[in-house]
């Protein structure tokens, strides 16, 4: 078992990734599907964006169970381009389409200078670093887009019509890892809500909204997301919607269909879009890279306004975040804990983390 701290343990990142890897492949998820699910969990985890990490485990498993999520896909792919493609994800894990996917994008851009994949009959992908943070290993620019349940308050309506649609920019820097912009449009995520109801904690201001559309702080009364900037970031949903939806050929808006409260035996049809940039076609990526780390750190120089809080780059505290629990391990509730246990038990799988 993992270290106790506090009302918490903590798991070591790579042997929880061998634990989820054996559930999912005892739930009968082929091996290289389940390798890219655990991995992409346990680096959201990892990074601190717990409400898209290992804590989705259970939810994912019932989407196995019900038939919503497919083990064994038969992926499909379409060069409409040199630059451009469509993927078909077969209804299987969006980590696993959504590798397959910026895999396709980097193959492409290495030829053409350039890669765009919109990927279509796809599943809830989690945390988009993970794809875009990809192609940055290969030197590129890498961006991914993913449609998602509409929760994002429509601003001047009282309910919402598209998801918190979410945005990530990755670019590679020199001496530290890449640059990763990895945003909602909304002001947190409905995984986040989630977290605060099973933690009984209450919502910052101007988060989230009542079945009213009035902003509240209850994560029991939360219904809609609010959107960042007010027309702005709903504006960004509708943008992320148009890459999603309308180029691969998935339900947009407020046809997007539900995470939790929808039939586990129904799929999502969810569509995710990914760009991959060649530097070289610009630059040299040397001189890329170094310029990239001189912004950077010329940002953090900048003069604070209070001397407490550090002025700090996007990305930073998942960094911070990284080599803490890189040191320490993943900190899980007692909760998770026990449905660790039970998966394990269930799958005869043994939890000795």
């Amino acid at each position: 078992m993992g270290k106790i701290a506090h009302d918490f343990i903590l798991l070591d990142a790579g042997r929880i990734t061998e634990y989820i890897k054996k559930v999912l492949e005892q739930a009968g998820v082929r091996e290289d599907v389940s390798c890219h699910v655990s991995e992409g969990l346990v680096q959201a985890s990892m990074r601190g964006i717990d409400s898209h990490g290992i804590r989705l485990l259970p939810h994912y498993l019932k989407g196995v169970e019900g038939g919503r999520i497919n083990q064994k896909p038969d992926y499909k792919f379409e060069k409409t381009s040199a630059s451009t493609g469509k993927l078909d994800g077969d209804h299987t894990f969006g980590h696993a389409a959504g590798v397959e996917g910026m895999n396709k994008a980097i193959e492409l851009a290495t030829e053409a200078g350039t890669g765009h994949v919109a990927v279509y009959n796809s599943s809830h992908f989690g945390a988009a670093a993970f794809f875009a943070l990809l192609a940055a290993k290969r030197d590129m620019i890498g961006m991914c887009f993913t449609n998602a349940t509409p929760h994002v308050l429509t601003t001047g309506s009282n309910r919402a019509f598209f998801g918190n649609n979410p945005v990530c920019f990755v670019a590679p820097c020199d001496g530290e890892e890449p640059f990763c912009l990895d945003m909602a449009t909304s002001a947190i995520t409905f995984n986040r809500v989630m977290q605060h109801k099973e933690s009984n904690s209450q919502i910052s201001t101007d988060s989230v909204a009542d079945a009213n559309g009035n902003p509240t702080t209850d994560p029991e009364k939360a219904k809609y997301l609010l959107p960042i900037g007010d027309y702005k970031g709903y504006g960004l949903s509708m943008m992320v919607d148009v890459f999603c939806s309308l180029l691969s050929g998935m339900p947009c808006g407020n046809d997007v269909s539900e995470m939790y409260s929808g039939e586990m035996s129904k799929r999502r049809y969810l569509g995710h879009f990914f760009t991959a940039l060649r530097i070289d076609c610009f630059e040299e990526v040397s001189v890329f890279k170094q310029r990239m780390a001189g912004m950077m750190k010329a940002l953090r120089s900048e003069p604070r306004r209070d001397m407490d809080i550090p002025v700090q780059v996007p990305g930073d505290p998942e960094k911070k975040i990284a080599e803490i629990r890189t040191k320490e391990g993943i900190p899980v509730s007692k909760q998770l804990q026990d449905d660790f246990i039970q998966i394990g038990k269930n799958y005869k799988v043994n939890f000795n983390l």
